[in-house]
């Protein structure tokens, strides 16, 4: 390779030019680190979320049971209380 044609930098390229870009990259590298750490963050946070919800959801259902059960109950109650008052 010749030297006429090998790369350089030419003289005309300030110094504050080199370093804004170094500054840039490394601005786009911690950037990039932040949105995964970010992503991360939230992938964690859905999954412990949709765990809770899940027990939330049979701890719901469970209470729907047991009320259905004392609804039932009062009624037949109620039902007891009815005949009884027409026996006396």
């Amino acid at each position: 390779m010749k030297k006429e044609d090998s790369w350089h930098l030419s003289k005309s390229v300030p110094i504050t030019f080199i370093v804004a870009i170094g500054l840039q990259t490394a601005a786009l590298v911690w950037y990039v680190s932040t949105l995964d750490s970010a992503i991360k963050q939230n992938s964690k946070d859905i999954l412990r979320n949709e765990t809770r919800l899940d027990q939330i959801e049979r701890i719901v259902q469970s209470q729907a049971v047991t009320l259905g059960r004392m609804d039932e109950n009062i009624k037949a109650i109620r039902e007891m209380m009815e005949r009884s008052r027409r026996e006396q």
